[in-house]
């Protein structure tokens, strides 16, 4: 039990420091207000959500996974490589706390900031409750699918952050990551794969895409099968990125 109240305690340490260090910055508050716009204009003006006549968040969820795929591999570009760059990694690894405490510190960190800016658009479901009588339950369903999404591409990009010192070339890499795990479940891709492709392979593709596990959330439906999708990845790429971590220490 102390050592699991130290782990506990060590990963809050850090979740607060970092956090601390997002919001030191102004680099969190335009972020935040990047992410508020784009969610807004591709909302009311390219789904044209007044033209819809509905009072649901169906065009609202439909675009998070590609402004995921670009705002959060940069949020998550300078987890490692800005501490490989300025060569504080090597101070933060010989302090007193283990390599994974300091891997799920940093994650949840930033996981929680895009959770605070996820939660700052909740405008967009009074405007919903104003305008007519939306299915919260299916909204909610929307909310806990996005941020397992941004939770399991910040987790790419940890781990693409950790394999070099340019928050460039993490950032490409992660956003290159993260297209291919949605456009393996993107409706053309099938249907491209199933004109030559046996059935069980497509099935297959479609089952690695974030798209298909998320979409069927942001429709109300919360499968077990969808949350054991989000959380295998998230484990299996902090694992990586600790074995990346490791090597280099040991280097």
């Amino acid at each position: 039990m102390p050592s699991t109240r130290n782990t506990t305690h060590h990963i809050r340490t850090i979740m607060k420091r970092e956090l601390s260090g997002y919001f030191g910055s102004p680099v969190a508050y335009v972020f935040i207000v990047i992410f508020l716009l784009l969610n807004g204009f591709f909302t009311f003006y390219i789904s044209n959500f007044f033209e819809a006549g509905q009072a649901d968040l169906k065009g609202f969820f439909q675009w998070h996974p590609w402004l995921f795929m670009f705002l959060v591999p940069a949020v998550a570009m300078r987890l490692w490589a800005e501490e490989r760059r300025l060569g504080t990694i090597e101070l933060l690894l010989t302090l007193p706390v283990t390599v994974t405490e300091v891997i799920l510190g940093k994650f949840f960190a930033a996981w929680c900031f895009i959770g605070i800016a996820l939660a700052l658009t909740f405008p967009m479901v009074l405007t919903v409750m104003y305008l007519g009588n939306p299915d919260l339950g299916v909204v909610f369903c929307g909310y806990v699918g996005s941020l397992l999404m941004a939770g399991t591409f910040l987790s790419i990009g940890s781990m693409t952050s950790a394999l070099t010192r340019s928050q460039v070339v993490s950032f490409i890499l992660a956003v290159v990551a993260c297209l291919f795990l949605i456009l393996a479940g993107f409706a053309p891709v099938t249907a491209a794969l199933s004109g030559w492709a046996p059935l069980w392979l497509v099935d297959l593709v479609s089952a690695t895409s974030v798209l298909s596990h998320f979409s069927s959330m942001a429709r109300g439906v919360i499968d077990v099968r969808d949350l054991l999708y989000y959380l295998s990845v998230i484990v299996f790429m902090i694992f990586v990125n600790g074995v990346i971590l490791q090597n280099r220490e040991s280097a």
